[in-house]
């Protein structure tokens, strides 16, 4: 008979092998890997809500994109989102996507101005769903 190591007879096939040398009638039972550890995060869809001013960049009322699974970002079928009103939504984002507590002012508070002063579009970043992500596969 081998040796024992961790418990387990080498020749018996997962068998625990009892103080007397012999084996037991119960084969062990297989190990679970734990699951790896997750979060759940709001999917969210920014909207250009008004354009107060002239449309510089030409975005229009209703466009749209969507950052989904952490780190996902879509835009509106065959448009754009303007580089410069994304500058301005995006550092609120990451907050957006998590749970908040009640009186923080990031869970009432949804609309952003986009920095061109002749523009004055306003966006609304919505919650429009939710991701189980696994923490191992996003940095």
């Amino acid at each position: 008979m081998g040796e024992l190591t961790d418990g387990m007879d080498e020749t018996a096939g997962g068998m625990d092998e009892t103080a007397d040398g012999g084996d037991s009638a119960l084969p062990r039972p297989p190990q679970a890997s734990p699951r790896p550890p997750q979060a759940t995060l709001y999917d969210l869809r920014v909207v250009v809500e008004r354009i107060e001013g002239r449309s510089v960049c030409g975005m229009r009322v209703g466009d749209w994109f969507e950052l989904t699974e952490s780190s996902h970002l879509r835009t509106c079928p065959g448009r754009f989102f303007c580089v410069y009103a994304l500058a301005a939504v995006l550092p609120l984002l990451a907050a957006k996507q998590r749970e908040l507590s009640p009186g923080d002012w990031l869970e009432s508070d949804s609309l952003v101005a986009c920095p061109d002063p002749d523009e004055r579009l306003i966006m609304r970043i919505e919650r429009s769903g939710r991701s189980e992500v696994v923490l191992d596969d996003v940095t």
